[in-house]
């Protein structure tokens, strides 16, 4: 069982955390953990690259220059590859849907995996809250140089949600909120820092980041959803 710091936005402690054995000892296999990766960045690709053909460039089909008589190779249209403007040979074309699909048990225990090495390496930092009654970029460039925090950070808030009674049955449903609005308008003009939600994070996103610095009720939001 690890036990993380918890700091508020001034650099202060103010408590520790406990975070729950099932997520600090878990295990995942290394091919699983590539598999899930390469296919996040394949999906990311939009796959509409496109360059036309000879057959559908513009051009006036008129002959370069006459057949015989000059002593040059024989041309038939300025729409050949060969020439400025012409088609290309062998370019890229929109594909069909490339889509990978990833399994959810294994997405999580890619994620859980992650997470919980950036645990063991002491790369996961604790704010008590988001709030900030305007945006402030000093208060968070402070916050990461009195920790030494440098390289591509991670920030993690927590969602908002409500309850929602239909059918007998209490749903809780996700529901649009600007409580982290100032947090992330001070931290978007810090390079290589990234904002989002925990219930919104990938593999890659943590895999990436230096140091992840998330508030108490995204950690026990992230517990939820991956144990």
């Amino acid at each position: 069982m690890a036990t993380l710091k918890k700091y508020n936005l001034a650099g202060k402690e103010i408590g520790q955390v406990t975070v729950d054995d099932s997520l600090i000892n878990a295990e995942a296999n290394s091919q699983m953990i590539k598999d899930y990766i390469v296919a996040l960045r394949a999906n990311a690709r939009q796959w509409s690259a496109s360059t036309k053909t000879r057959a559908e460039v513009s051009h006036t089909t008129k002959k370069p220059h006459p057949q015989k008589g000059q002593g040059r190779a024989r041309q038939g249209s300025l729409v050949a590859p060969q020439y400025r403007g012409g088609g290309r040979v062998f370019g890229p074309r929109p594909k069909f849907d490339q889509h990978v699909r990833i399994n959810k048990k294994e997405r999580k225990a890619a994620i859980r995996y992650l997470l919980a090495e950036k645990i063991k390496e002491n790369r996961v930092w604790l704010i008590d809250d988001t709030a900030m009654e305007a945006p402030k970029t000093q208060t968070i460039a402070r916050f990461l140089k009195g920790f030494d925090l440098t390289g591509r950070i991670l920030f993690l808030g927590e969602g908002a949600y409500t309850e929602v009674e239909t059918e007998g049955k209490t749903q809780r449903v996700s529901v649009a909120s600007h409580k982290h609005q100032n947090f992330m308008k001070s931290t978007r003009n810090l390079p290589k820092t990234n904002f989002t939600l925990a219930s919104n994070v990938n593999g890659y996103d943590v895999m990436i980041a230096r140091d992840i610095v998330l508030t108490e009720a995204a950690l026990h939001e992230l517990n939820q959803w991956l144990s």
